[in-house]
């Protein structure tokens, strides 16, 4: 008597429930992509051949977004085993989008030897929390993650007193003191 699919499936479950994962979902060396979930094409617009052993970067809006989140996740993931963070990820048509993004290493002495991410698009309606205007939110996003007002201008294409006059504005807004108190305010909006 044949066995029905599902009974063929089930001896592979592990590559089935990776395929099928419900976030996109990249395993990674050294920042070089290996493998790569279905999913990967309706949340980066990459189909699985065109990503599979291209470097993590046509992922990113920028150097400065690959190499600073970068780092900051490496770091990280030494000691802890997922990371998690918000980040802009670029799509394949060039759109960037804000994407909520988790790691593990499989080895946590060199945590990009081999890792498993796997990233989710955050939501529109919660990039514009506090009444920011779309410039003041790009901010803030970049805000929440660390970089410096210096990094932020490459990263955007503009001055960082473009920079420093967004972030005024938006202590103003949420009625703060500081960036510190403004980065607390702003990531529970997230």
């Amino acid at each position: 008597m044949p066995r029905s699919a599902r009974a063929r499936n089930l001896g592979n479950l592990d590559r089935i429930g990776f395929l099928h994962a419900p976030d996109a979902t990249l395993v990674l060396s050294n920042r070089v992509i290996l493998r790569a979930s279905h999913r990967v094409q309706s949340v980066f617009g990459w189909s699985i051949r065109e990503v599979e052993g291209q470097s993590m970067r046509i992922l990113y809006p920028g150097q400065t977004d690959y190499e600073v989140i970068g780092e900051k996740a490496r770091r990280s993931m030494q000691s802890d085993p997922v990371y998690r963070d918000a980040r802009f990820m670029r799509r394949k048509d060039g759109e960037v989008v804000w994407m909520e993004a988790y790691g593990a290493a499989l080895d946590q002495h060199d945590p990009q030897e081999l890792a498993i991410w796997s990233y989710r698009p955050v939501a529109a309606e919660h990039s514009h929390g506090h009444g920011l205007t779309a410039a003041e939110a790009r901010i803030a996003r970049y805000l929440v993650n660390g970089f410096t007002s210096k990094e932020m201008a490459r990263s955007i294409g503009c001055s960082p007193r473009t920079v420093e006059v967004h972030r005024a504005n938006m202590i103003a807004k949420v009625g703060v003191r500081n960036t510190s108190e403004l980065v607390a305010r702003l990531l529970p909006a997230r």
